[in-house]
């Protein structure tokens, strides 16, 4: 299943450079990048975080890591072993809340700051995905 609809493109690249817009303002005001998190409703974090998955699901696709921003959606990408036909999970899933997935898309923070802060929660060979971000 598609991170968004075709026809939602257009309304997710705008919620993608409204949230990028929110967080360099944050950023010049002072604000923790580890931390930021833009005050933007709800319906604009969700089309941002689909809109980003959308672009990383372009940029590497594959079906052998599943990499999950709940609750707004979920790709595969990268070559590999595809799920298993019984669970329908493949054998590498990455696991990250719509803050610190939208900070690493937008290059606010690295993939070695947020991992080592435990905030990414990675299983499988294939757990690190800094040579795809920022988008």
């Amino acid at each position: 299943m598609a991170a968004i609809r075709e026809r939602d493109i257009p309304a997710g690249e705008r919620a993608w450079q409204q949230w990028n817009d929110a967080a360099q303002r944050l950023r010049e005001d002072g604000a923790d990048s580890e931390s930021l998190m833009p005050a933007l409703p709800r319906p604009t974090w969700a089309m941002a975080v689909r809109y980003t998955l959308y672009l990383l699901e372009r940029k590497a696709p594959g079906p052998g890591v599943e990499v999950r921003v709940a609750p707004w959606g979920a790709v595969k990408i990268l070559d590999g072993p595809a799920s298993d036909p019984h669970n329908l999970t493949p054998p590498d899933v990455i696991e990250l809340d719509p803050e610190v997935w939208l900070r690493l898309a937008a290059g606010i923070t690295t993939w070695s700051q947020e991992k080592d802060a435990g905030r990414i929660t990675a299983v499988g060979e294939r757990d690190d995905l800094s040579d795809l971000l920022p988008l």
